[in-house]
């Protein structure tokens, strides 16, 4: 029964966790020590609330404190400073802003199907983030915390002289993938009110004059390449949405261009792995689903795509190339 009691509490921590990311509680504790008092005061806090959370996160590795006023960084709590190189800041204020809530209507979802997100939101997820230019700014960043560099600093793209990346956003993922590649030029893509961000990106990186930013509808029409790139976008549409998807790539390339498709793969059985817990998230905010190997086997291979090997990386994600056999069009 204690175990379960403690699932039961989730919500109680990820709130907690919201709550000293929001504050940028850990950004602050970067520079050492402080007591508990002076922290309140930097962040804008109440000293007694801020001292009790405090102590209710320290026995999970987030804080140490070092007497009853004075506490500092442990190495879990830097994952939430904004300034660590895996910071997961704006990944858990962009859940508890936008996930946590419609989540709540997660048994509507699994009675009848309707998605949990549209019926708490009154429209679509995606609807609601692009109408708002804070959530879609905190989205971009979000994305970014999830896709570090270190997921491709062992992979290199299929050969072409031009990579598109489809539902692209900022171009943090192409700006990593390009980046030991200097001879590659780039396209990101997405829509506008979700592109407008990557002008930034490119320039950060040194990459303005070898990617170009275009803004468009993936349902609709996408530029014309020889390698694309969908990273973490097919997961968030069902099966016949995803073949809409796809199906843009398909007309605007050429036969032999090259997709990599970078997901999580759920692996079979009952091991523990990431995608088995975001496929309750897809299934409840987008009517999305994570895949097996077999389901993206065959997802690709209905709009004309040929599987050509799923490479595995140190994190829970895959790269899943592929090759178009023929125009696509259907």
């Amino acid at each position: 029964m204690a175990t379960m009691i403690q699932l039961l509490g989730g919500f109680q921590i990820s709130q907690a966790l919201y709550v000293i990311a929001k504050l940028d509680v850990a950004t602050v504790l970067t520079e050492g020590p402080s007591t508990v008092t002076a922290l309140a005061g930097r962040v804008g806090a109440d000293a007694d609330c801020l001292r009790r959370l405090i102590r209710s996160l320290s026995p999970l590795g987030l804080f140490r404190r070092l007497d009853d006023d004075v506490v500092e960084l442990a190495a879990l709590g830097w994952t939430l400073s904004g300034t660590h190189p895996q910071s997961a800041r704006h990944m858990a204020m962009y859940w508890m802003e936008t996930h946590y809530r419609p989540f709540a209507e997660l048994q509507y979802t699994v009675r009848d199907g309707e998605v949990a997100a549209e019926r708490y939101l009154g429209k679509p997820f995606f609807d609601s983030i692009a109408a708002d230019p804070y959530l879609s700014d905190l989205q971009n960043r979000a994305m970014a915390n999830s896709n570090r560099s270190h997921l491709f600093s062992s992979y290199r793209l299929p050969e072409g002289r031009v990579t598109a990346d489809i539902g692209g956003a900022d171009g943090t993922v192409l700006t990593q993938l390009l980046a030991d590649d200097p001879e590659r030029l780039g396209i990101v893509f997405d829509l506008p009110e979700i592109v407008s961000g990557a002008a930034k990106v490119l320039a950060r990186a040194g990459q303005t004059d070898r990617i170009e930013v275009v803004a468009g509808d993936f349902f609709v029409s996408v530029p014309k390449a020889d390698v694309y790139v969908l990273s973490v976008v097919l997961h968030d549409w069902d099966d016949r949405s995803c073949g809409r998807i796809l199906r843009s790539i398909a007309d605007a390339a050429e036969p032999g261009a090259r997709l990599v498709v970078i997901e999580m793969v759920v692996p079979p059985g009952d091991e523990p792995h990431d995608a088995k817990m975001f496929d309750l998230v897809m299934m409840a905010i987008l009517n999305g689903r994570e895949r097996t190997a077999q389901e993206y086997t065959s997802l690709l291979t209905d709009s004309g795509f040929a599987v050509d090997r799923i490479v595995p990386s140190s994190s829970p994600f895959s790269f899943i190339e592929a090759t178009l056999e023929g125009s696509g069009a259907t």
